[in-house]
Formats: structure tokens, sequence, C-alpha cells
């Protein structure tokens, strides 16, 4: 699997999901179990590559105005939201977050059940229903793409009072309250 198929299965469930996550979660692991399994671990690697990719203070920054808050698992809830959302918005949202201020409505936005689609589908496909060595999460991080421990947040940090400047649509329309 590349990343354009990894992107193609992303958009196709969020297309059919319709704004609904359970049913984008269920598209995609309904996807990933007609693959052999070694293509769904390789989405579980390009997931965790996204998910590194985006742990930029940017991102973060932008998840801050929009909830309020940011914490480590918010951040990563988070991330895994902005990938839900397709290739175009991630790519936009890495080069300039600031762009999330035309695709967020609401505060607290995540997509926590992201983290476990190629674990389902695995074991679907499978038939395994203990974790092992061959599991997508157990590989990926056996290659490193660990998103929890040791990954360092790109880009420079900021203070509260920066985030108006830094990130001006974003504060008109979740900073101000």
């Amino acid at each position: 699997m590349d990343k354009t198929e990894f992107w193609q299965i992303i958009e196709s469930a969020k297309a059919a999901a319709q704004g609904d996550q359970e049913i984008q979660e269920q598209a995609i692991i309904n996807s990933l179990e007609k693959l052999e399994p070694e293509q769904i671990v390789e989405f579980e690697c390009l997931l965790r590559e996204c998910l590194l990719e985006a742990d930029h203070f940017n991102i973060m920054a932008a998840q801050r105005i929009i909830d309020g808050y940011v914490s480590d698992d918010t951040y990563l809830y988070f991330r895994c939201w902005l990938i839900g959302q397709g290739e175009a918005v991630f790519t936009n949202a890495l080069q300039n977050a600031d762009t999330l201020a035309s695709v967020v409505v609401d505060p607290y936005q995540d997509f926590e059940a992201l983290l476990y689609v190629a674990t389902a589908a695995f074991e679907k496909r499978t038939g395994k229903a203990e974790d092992d060595t061959t599991f997508p999460r157990a590989v990926a991080s056996e290659r490193g793409l660990d998103y929890d421990l040791g990954s360092e947040t790109k880009g420079e940090d900021w203070t509260d009072n920066q985030l108006p400047k830094m990130l001006p649509k974003l504060w008109k329309k979740f900073g101000a309250a």
C-alpha cells in the first residue's frame, strides 16, 4: 500500500460517512479487511507516519484555539481527526494551520477510533484474536513509528498570547470567546 491508496481509503470512507465517524470507522475497516494482512500493516504504518508528520506546534496551536486546551490524548485524537478529513485538508493544515478555520465547525474534533481500525481489520482478515508481533501496531512500533514515545514536536513552541496573531482566522472563530 502506498500513500495514494491510504488516502483513497480515508477519503472514500469519509464520503460514505457524511459526517458520521462511526460509519467512517466501519467503512475503513470494511475496506481494509478485504486487503492482504501485509497491506493492513502498511495502512497502520502510513497512519502513524501521518500522525508523526502532523506533530507540529502549529497544529497544536490550532487545537488549543479550537478546544481551549491541549492534552496528550486530545492532541493525538485531534491529529487523527485531521487525517480523517482527507489528504487536502491534512496537507493544507500542515502548510497553514489557519486553513482549519474553514473546515472546523465545532470544537472538540477527535477521531480516536482511527487508531484501532487496522487492528480490527487485521483481526477479521486473519482470524487472530490475540495481539502478537504480526499485528499492525506491533509491526509499526518495531519500525520505530511510535507517536507516543520519543517523538519530538516540530516547529516553534508558542505562548497563549501569541495565538491571536499566529492563527488569526481560527482565533476569530474560536478564540475570542
